[in-house]
């Protein structure tokens, strides 16, 4: 299996399901729905809801059973980028070569746009379906993305992040930022995938042990890009970390030592997917991806 063909038929099904989910069909107002859908379709690599679909792949489940559930994540994650390029927040002019939300529609709107976006998703995980109209299923996929997106997850770790600007923190504080800031929707997104498809509680907990050895690997590749990685193709700045002197793994434990953690926990996920069939192939794929990611 190559990632890049599994990659593109997966990111065409959910660009398609984000658009009808997103269609304005005249509502008012317009310049909300517009902000909207310019930061969603602004190009990102749908790996969040791509997670969601592999996982559910992983335990023999289909794409059309939790695509639902992939695109309201993928919006969640969208509203973050927004806000969090607010001059109050990372202050970032621009996001996947594009100008920020805020650089286009003004802040109040930006502000609106992400607000909008966290509470539609909740309204489409409301009206997932799920096997045999299950609505104690649905409630424990909402309970698991609710955690993730909030204080004891992405929103906690933000305004953890923010609150260690300049400060010398150490590997607990860091460990805690990303966990929630970064990790908590990503393995939301994978435990998502399973329960909505019947995982096994065994399944789960490998699956769960993956993701959060992923979330990391995630965090610590993207620090490592902020200090290494091309502008060009990364469509933002390098280097706006160490301008902020935000807490991040090759501040706190060097380049070189940051690089071989992320190799390490890329050997602790793969080893979490032992018990997984070819299945779990593209899971496989994506932890090598991070790796090598140029953006």
């Amino acid at each position: 299996m190559k990632l890049q063909n599994y990659l593109r038929e997966k990111t065409a099904f959910i660009e398609n399901t984000l658009n009808k989910l997103l269609a304005e069909t005249g509502a008012r107002p317009s310049i909300l729905y517009e902000a909207m859908r310019y930061s969603v379709f602004a190009g990102g690599k749908r790996l969040r809801p791509v997670l969601v679909i592999a996982a559910a792949e992983t335990v023999g489940g289909r794409q059309e059973d939790v695509i639902t559930a992939a695109c309201a994540i993928e919006l969640i994650h969208t509203y973050s980028l927004i806000h969090d390029d607010l001059p109050a927040m990372d202050d970032d002019d621009y996001r996947r070569g594009r100008p920020t939300n805020h650089k286009v529609y003004g802040e109040a709107i930006a502000i609106l746009a992400g607000d909008a976006l966290l509470t539609k998703a909740f309204e489409i995980l409301a009206g997932c379906p799920v096997p045999g109209d299950d609505g104690k299923v649905i409630q424990r996929v909402i309970k698991e993305i609710a955690v993730a997106a909030g204080p004891c997850g992405m929103v906690g770790g933000q305004t953890l992040d923010l609150l260690s600007e300049g400060k010398n923190v150490d590997a607990e504080t860091l460990f805690c930022i990303h966990k929630n800031k970064t990790g908590a929707l990503l393995r939301a997104s994978v435990r998502t995938g399973a329960i909505l498809t019947g995982a096994g509680e065994e399944e789960l907990a490998a699956l769960t042990t993956f993701a959060e050895e992923f979330g990391i690997i995630f965090q610590i590749t993207d620090d490592i890009l902020n200090v290494v990685g091309d502008s060009t193709k990364m469509g933002k700045p390098v280097g706006t970390d160490a301008q902020r002197a935000k807490a991040t793994y090759p501040a706190v434990y060097g380049l070189e030592q940051a690089k071989r953690m992320a190799r390490e926990g890329k050997d602790r996920a793969l080893a979490a997917l032992r018990s997984f069939d070819t299945k779990a192939d593209p899971l496989r794929l994506l932890v090598n991806y991070l790796l090598e990611r140029e953006k």
